[in-house]
């Protein structure tokens, strides 16, 4: 949820509780638990924002990259792939080194287009799929 209660809390997992609570939703008690809370947020949020974007632009993506450090997060980019519907390919982990190299290369003229760059990255770093599950 992207409540402002949840921007700067005293403490985080209390705040966590306390929104279930409030809202009649199961009250996470272990460590598993909140984290679970947590990722079914993230994974809730991301669908209303590509939701929006869909309908925003009157488009269908097929597919949510997922770049930098939570493109390592195996159960997140899962739980993403399910509340959406849609493909997610996660990484690379150094995107934002990754895309600072391209775009000074592309300056240089050692890389002709974005297109180009795009290629050069998919080619040079492990990406991993993952496919939403039916269930």
């Amino acid at each position: 949820m992207n409540h402002h209660r949840f921007f700067k809390p005293e403490n985080m997992v209390e705040e966590i509780r306390d929104t279930c609570r409030e809202t009649d939703q199961p009250v996470p008690e272990t460590p598993g638990q909140v984290a679970r809370c947590v990722f079914d947020s993230l994974a809730f949020s991301y669908r209303q924002a590509v939701e929006a974007m869909e309908a925003l632009f009157g488009e269908t993506y097929h597919a949510i990259h997922v770049i930098g450090g939570g493109s390592q997060n195996e159960v997140l980019n899962q739980l993403i792939a399910d509340a959406t519907g849609k493909t997610v390919i996660a990484g690379p982990v150094e995107a934002t080194a990754i895309g600072n190299l391209a775009v000074q290369r592309m300056a240089r003229g050692d890389i002709g287009s974005l297109e180009e760059a795009r290629r050069i990255i998919r080619k040079s770093f492990s990406l991993k799929t993952y496919a939403p599950r039916k269930e």
